[in-house]
């Protein structure tokens, strides 16, 4: 779920590819905004961009999103003439706005799947909007405790509700929303579908809203998450099962020739973070490989993924945009639902290509041992 709303943020340096220092001069200063989206807090989110000169006249500059308390997104940034055009890749956002003969406000496009309004105008030192000071990230929960969810609430999902998510936030409370069992059994054994055998057809349709406080103070790490969800599915949907090793179809992920296209998260974050459609970039914010395979298995596949990469514990934080299939589903729904497609001139490769082009990873169908979990009981939950 890599919404604007939700997506850690951090300083950057702004460069302009292109535009004389005139150019880059007149851009230079702190400009303020609001982007109007519903759910935001006074039905706005604001926006503060400081732009200075750097060396070789290139613009570098910080992007805040001042009510997330949050510090700036790495992006970057191109003027020519009085246009100035901006790429914010961490959250696979882009601006374009033109700005006023005054020199005083810049009115474009904010584009994060769907296009939004954004004005911006040049703040002075008595107008200047206070950007707060980001929090402290989340300490870790010992990495040898055995958390319990102390506190869980499972309720049926508002059928009225759309979208779909399953994470955590800031204080490390587990919640999701419109998520089958069969979600649920998915991300506690990171398993997909095929591996999960014997679940009744209900596990697959209804959907619930949950919300696990842990029962110890820290940001788990994902191992300990899976684990607390395994014992609520055993606790409150009365899980019985075991497992069995079988050799089955898979896709590997194998380091193309040529290595890997994809760079180490410079500031990683406890555990992962994913979402976007594909046609417009799914983005993997402080990923190992392990975790990538997982959730494409999860989330795109007609089969179990498997990490071959040798890549280890290393995180990594990427874009990867492809045509996805037909036949496959994205967080919640179809991809036709989400967004529409793209011209057939504009579109991106199949993701096959698209994982050789752009990561330098390669997905092929192999065969491999993996587990498989086998359901002896299940029931739907117990009262809150």
């Amino acid at each position: 779920m890599s919404r604007l709303l939700s997506t850690p943020i951090s300083v950057f340096a702004l460069a302009a590819l292109s535009g004389g220092a005139m150019f880059a001069q007149s851009f230079t200063g702190t400009w303020q905004g609001a982007l109007k989206i519903p759910q935001a807090p006074n039905g706005e989110l604001r926006i503060v961009l400081k732009i200075s000169t750097a060396a070789n006249d290139k613009l570098a500059g910080e992007f805040y999103t001042i009510d997330q308390s949050s510090p700036g997104i790495p992006a970057t940034l191109t003027a020519s003439g009085s246009t100035i055009k901006m790429t914010v890749e961490r959250i696979n956002a882009t601006y374009e706005g033109k700005m006023a003969p005054d020199g005083k406000t810049v009115s474009g496009t904010f584009n994060q799947g769907a296009a939004l309004h954004l004005d911006f105008t040049r703040a002075t030192p008595e107008t200047a909007w206070t950007i707060p000071e980001p929090p402290p990230p989340p300490k870790a929960m010992d990495p040898k405790a055995d958390p319990s969810f102390d506190v869980a609430t499972i309720k049926p999902s508002d059928p009225n509700r759309p979208g779909w998510g399953l994470g955590r936030d800031q204080e490390g409370i587990f919640h999701t929303q419109n998520t089958t069992v069969a979600d649920l059994a998915r991300y506690a054994f990171t398993a997909h579908l095929k591996q999960l055998i014997g679940l009744p057809a209900w596990a697959e349709t209804e959907k619930f809203d949950v919300l696990g406080k842990p029962d110890m103070p820290g940001f788990s790490t994902t191992p300990q998450m899976r684990t607390m969800v395994r014992k609520l599915l055993v606790e409150r949907f009365s899980l019985a099962y075991h497992k069995e090793k079988k050799e089955i179809p898979v896709y590997a992920v194998t380091v193309a020739k040529g290595g890997p296209k994809i760079q180490p998260e410079t500031q990683p974050l406890p555990g992962p973070a994913f979402g976007g459609a594909p046609q417009r970039g799914f983005q993997g914010r402080s990923a190992t490989m392990a975790e990538f395979a997982s959730i494409m298995q999860s989330q795109f596949m007609d089969l179990p993924v498997v990490d071959q990469t040798g890549l280890g514990d290393t995180r990594y934080t990427f874009i990867l945009k492809f045509t996805p299939d037909p036949t496959m589903h994205g967080f919640g729904g179809t991809f036709d639902a989400q967004t529409p497609a793209p011209a057939a001139d504009d579109a991106p490769p199949d993701l096959f290509s698209a994982m050789v082009q752009q990561l330098g990873l390669r997905l092929q169908k192999a065969k491999a041992a993996v587990d498989v979990i086998v359901i002896d009981k299940i029931e739907k939950p117990s009262a809150n």
